[in-house]
């Protein structure tokens, strides 16, 4: 599993891929935290990093299909596969090992939005900030990056056209993260019913994470989703 973790990761920054995935990341969450009109810190006048845990799903369901369209995809179209399926290595050693290397980017990705803590603090007039809110908001991204790798590996096993593979996944990502969300607040889910629609969505359980409570409900809903993926992928990968 690590001899292909190692090769995806090497694959990753042996060009600008990876590279530009982590910096567009900070990017984006840099313009619209500190620069753009109502939308940045400044303007917001609390000392909390709500803006920013509220804008990242938006850029994973983007970032992360962008990671993983390539794990399969090009393996199928360059004939490599075979030759990775010789290796003594089992399927689900394959699936697991590029799936942690997708895992390790996204690390690396987050970790430098760290200062962002620091500096609310610093610009905090009490001094003080909700740390248990903004690990437990952490813990819920991480989480919420490891479903949609799982998610996004899925998808490009279906296809050896990575640009395939990633519409499949942005859709796949959005529908499961905001679908159930705007499915229960249709008239005919009320009445109770628009409550447990809503729990089956990914936004329901990474809104409860970013609270600072870690729920085992939402523990065991995030690693059964990713369970799930990987198990559809191993599928996919033995008819291939």
């Amino acid at each position: 599993m690590w001899s292909i973790c190692k090769k995806e990761l090497k694959q990753f920054f042996s060009n600008l891929t990876g590279y530009i995935a982590i910096i567009l990341f900070l990017l984006v969450n840099g313009l619209f935290l500190f620069v753009l009109q109502d939308s940045n810190l400044f303007d917001f006048g609390y000392a909390s990093l709500d803006k920013f845990f509220e804008l990242a799903p938006w850029i994973l369901v983007f970032l992360v299909p962008a990671l993983t369209m390539r794990t399969f995809s090009d393996e199928f179209r360059g004939g490599t596969y075979e030759t990775l399926i010789t290796r003594p290595l089992n399927r689900w050693q394959i699936v697991t090992g590029k799936y942690v290397a997708v895992l390790i980017v996204m690390l690396i990705a987050i970790i430098p939005t760290l200062v962002y803590v620091f500096t609310i603090q610093s610009l905090s007039a009490q001094g003080g900030i909700d740390g248990g809110g903004i690990l437990g908001s952490y813990i819920g991204l991480f989480l919420l990056s490891s479903v949609f790798a799982a998610i996004g590996i899925c998808c490009s096993s279906l296809s050896s056209n990575a640009v395939v593979s990633f519409l499949l996944s942005c859709f796949a990502c959005v529908v499961l993260y905001f679908g159930f969300n705007a499915l229960s607040r249709l008239p005919v889910f009320s009445g109770g019913v628009d409550y447990y629609t809503e729990m089956l969505g990914i936004d329901f359980h990474y809104r409860s994470i970013s609270r600072g409570v870690l729920d085992t409900r939402d523990l065991v809903y995030f690693a059964s989703f990713v369970f799930l993926f990987l198990l559809i992928t191993s599928k996919n990968l033995q008819r291939k």
